[in-house]
Formats: C-alpha cells, sequence, structure tokens
C-alpha cells in the first residue's frame, strides 16, 4: 500500500541545531591544503551557517569585490557536510576545466570549489568550504517577469542544464533538487548561470557500481514537492531520470507560468498521483499547461524521451539538446549566448497577483535563500468604512510544504546589502544528515 501522507506541518521536525556565532571581518582561516583565506562581511545565510565574502589572505581587507564567499557552520552540523562531499568530488577547478576543455564548452554552472577545512574560535570548531561567489537567483527573475520566462529564455536555460547535468552525472552525482531558487547567476557574468545547493545529492554511481531500484517508505517525497519526481514521490533515491523529469517540471512552469498540481502542495500522494497521470499522457498534460496556439512542441517530445528511460539508463543528452534546439529554431531563434529576463507578453507584472498564500510562502523562502531577515508587516489601524469601522485581514499563515531530503542544506551563496540575523526563519528540508567519523 502507499504511504500515507502526513499533514501538513505536522511531521517530525529535524533536530535542533546551533547557528555558527558571526565572526568578525579579518577572522583569518586555514584549509587543509595549507592555503590562508580571510573573511568580509557576512552576505547571507544558508542552512545552518553563515556565509562571507572571502579572498585570499594579505595586509587588505576584503571588499565588495571579492571573488570568493565561504560558507561557515558549527562542526557537528550535517548540511555543509553533505554538500562538501559532493564538491570535493566533483567541483575540483581542473577537473571541471578539464571536462569544458574536452566537450568544447565556453562555460559550465558548477561552482568551483576552492578548499575546505576546521577552524577554532572560543573553544568551539567549525567546519567552512570556499566556493566561487555568484549573483542573483532565477526565483527573483521569475517573479520579476510576472511568472513567466519568454521561450527563447527557458530553452537556453534547459541547454545549460543539460550541460551540467550531465557533468556531474558523469562524476557519479545527480542533483535532485532543480529549481529556479537553486539556479544563480553568475556574479561577474549575467549570461551565465550555475546551479547551486548540493543538500540533496546523491551519489547515485559509487565507483561506477549503480545503485538499484529501491523503495523506501521513509524517503516518500524528498525533494521540493512541486518539481520532484516520481522516483522519490516513491520513495527510491534520486537517478539521472529523476533530474530530467524535474528539469521538464521546471521548464513547463516557466513557460506557462504554474504546474497543474500546484493547488494542492499539501498533499504530496495528490501531487505524486497528478505527476504519474502526467507521464501517463503528456499531450493531455501539456493541453492543460498551454492553449493550442502557446504549447511547445519540445517540451512534449523532451517529456516523452525521458518518459522512456529506465531507472538506470544513461540519459541521451546529445539527443534531448537537439530537441531543444529544434525548438529554439521553430521560433527563429538560436541560442546567441545571452540571457533576457524580459516580461511575457500577457504574464502577471507583479508577483501580488499571486495567491496570498503562495505569495506568503515563496517571500518566506526567498528570504532564507537570500539570507535576509523576513519583515514584520505593520500592524495597520482599523479603517472606516461608512462610520463603521473594521479590522484589517489577518496576513496569510506560512503553511509547511513537504520538502523533506538527506540534508538540511540551504546553502545560498547570494549578494546581499544588509547584514543578516541569526534569528533567520528556516525551512525544514528533513532528516539531519548523519555525520560520520
Amino acid at each position: 500500500m502507499p504511504p500515507k501522507a502526513k499533514a501538513a506541518g505536522k511531521g517530525r521536525a529535524p533536530a535542533k541545531r546551533k547557528l555558527a556565532e558571526e565572526f568578525p571581518p579579518g577572522e583569518v582561516l586555514t584549509d587543509t591544503g595549507k592555503k590562508v583565506w580571510k573573511l568580509g562581511a557576512p552576505i547571507g545565510q544558508g542552512g545552518f551557517g553563515l556565509i562571507y565574502l572571502a579572498d585570499e589572505n594579505s595586509a587588505k581587507s576584503v571588499g565588495a569585490d571579492a571573488r570568493y564567499v565561504i560558507k561557515v557552520e558549527p562542526s557537528d552540523n550535517g548540511p555543509l557536510f553533505s554538500e562538501l562531499k559532493f564538491y570535493m568530488r566533483a567541483a575540483k577547478p581542473d577537473l571541471i576545466q578539464s571536462w569544458m576543455k574536452s566537450h568544447k564548452l565556453k562555460s559550465l554552472g558548477v561552482p568551483r570549489y576552492w578548499g575546505s577545512g576546521l577552524h577554532e574560535k572560543g573553544g568551539k570548531r567549525y567546519r567552512f568550504m570556499v566556493i566561487d561567489r555568484l549573483g542573483t537567483d532565477l526565483q527573483k527573475k521569475f517573479e520579476e517577469c510576472g511568472r513567466r520566462f519568454p521561450r527563447k529564455l527557458v530553452l537556453q536555460l534547459g541547454l545549460r542544464l543539460l550541460d551540467i547535468l550531465e557533468y556531474i552525472h558523469d562524476h557519479e552525482y545527480v542533483h535532485a533538487d532543480i529549481k529556479a531558487s537553486n539556479l544563480m547567476l553568475s556574479y561577474s557574468d549575467p549570461n551565465q548561470v550555475y546551479l547551486v545547493d548540493y543538500g540533496l545529492a546523491y551519489r547515485y554511481s559509487p565507483d561506477g557500481v549503480l545503485k538499484e531500484y529501491k523503495e523506501d517508505p521513509k524517503r516518500c517525497h524528498d525533494g521540493t514537492i512541486e518539481f520532484t519526481s516520481i522516483d522519490a514521490h516513491k520513495g527510491a533515491t534520486a537517478s539521472r531520470r529523476s533530474d530530467l523529469e524535474i528539469l521538464s517540471y521546471c521548464m513547463v512552469q516557466w513557460l506557462c507560468g504554474r504546474l497543474p498540481w500546484e493547488d494542492k502542495l499539501q498533499d504530496p500522494l495528490y501531487v505524486r498521483d497528478s505527476k504519474i497521470r502526467s507521464q501517463d499522457n503528456v499531450s493531455e498534460f501539456m493541453t492543460k499547461c498551454f492553449s493550442s496556439q502557446d504549447k511547445p512542441d519540445e517540451i512534449q517530445r523532451f517529456m516523452e524521451e525521458v518518459k522512456s528511460l529506465e531507472y538506470l539508463d544513461k540519459p541521451p543528452y546529445e539527443n534531448l539538446r537537439s530537441i531543444l534546439q529544434a525548438g529554439l529554431k521553430a521560433i527563429q531563434a538560436k541560442d546567441d549566448g545571452k540571457l533576457i529576463f524580459s516580461p511575457v507578453i500577457g504574464a502577471v507584472s507583479s508577483p501580488a497577483k499571486t495567491t496570498k498564500r503562495k505569495k506568503a510562502a515563496d517571500e518566506a523562502e526567498d528570504s532564507e535563500a537570500d539570507g535576509e531577515p523576513i519583515k514584520k508587516k505593520r500592524v495597520t489601524k482599523k479603517k472606516e468604512v461608512n462610520g463603521v469601522k473594521k479590522s484589517p485581514k489577518k496576513p496569510p499563515t506560512l503553511r509547511k510544504v513537504p520538502s523533506t531530503g538527506k540534508g538540511d542544506s540551504k546553502s545560498r551563496l547570494v549578494e546581499m546589502s544588509t547584514q543578516t540575523s541569526p534569528g533567520l526563519a528556516q525551512r525544514a528540508r528533513g532528516r539531519p544528515k548523519k555525520i560520520r567519523a
């Protein structure tokens, strides 16, 4: 029997962990390779750690134009430990550069790993990791564009993500949590996009040995509920086809603004069954999402190609690229290397027109992603209408959407202008990762 859906907000909360204490600018950290780094101002908060601007140690203080960021968290926490394993195995600069050269790529959207280590201060131990500094995330761009992206842009993003996924898949990992808020523009080049947050990344093929399909009721619905794969809904670990299925849902949402199951995200079994129906009849699913004039045939072909994959199959990356490139040709466009984030004609011009509940949840997640404290709404006075005083409507209550995973990592390496507060609200990401000695 399928597992019963948990009532929203009533699942077992992850174990409480301490936030890292804020270090003053100028704090010096030494990584395992004996390279010395200097911290600048904190620019964000992710998971249970703080994110700082950073640079190689010198007599100068770390400026606002620093090229690196360092994420720091208490050493007995799990989220950064989980991400660190991926970065150390698959994101070293020489590995990325070699892949780009052999595949004739000008860029690859995987943040580069520059070092990590342990740091002691005040009798406490902290784990840290140094990676590239990045810019804003695509969820903000999505909202600014009225929750719809132009078709050319979606196809360009799809092509870039195929490059990224082929790379991480070839290095034995799947991402398992692709979405706009986990895609970030380069800090220095707005035409480059990076896939971040490897807290749910899974090593599906350790030393080249593929993990077999196995459902685990305790793991059901891992990931972000609206995008996660059918395999994950059933409790199976993520696979290469899972990443591509998630990507297809993202592209559909970016094009039409909303997935059919977004009205009941608090019901994971409903979402799972809706996705199963969409895979059983992709054409009918596309009809629900698009008018006959706007239906992107290439997305339907992409979904059908992914649907044909078995759990252990290696995806036909080149075929999938050809499908998206054919979509560009159909609209008389080409991937010119420029990402243009412009509103779509007929799209909602402001995110305020989305549902109140959805808007509140998005604002909470965006605040967490940026490391910005969630602003409290001002208490408004009663308004007088026709001589009668009326109380203002209460603000919507945030619902908890099942978005469980292997770790609590929520690192968003983004720039912000204000200093974060250690009291930032966090969104549960599932069971804590066990730390092995």
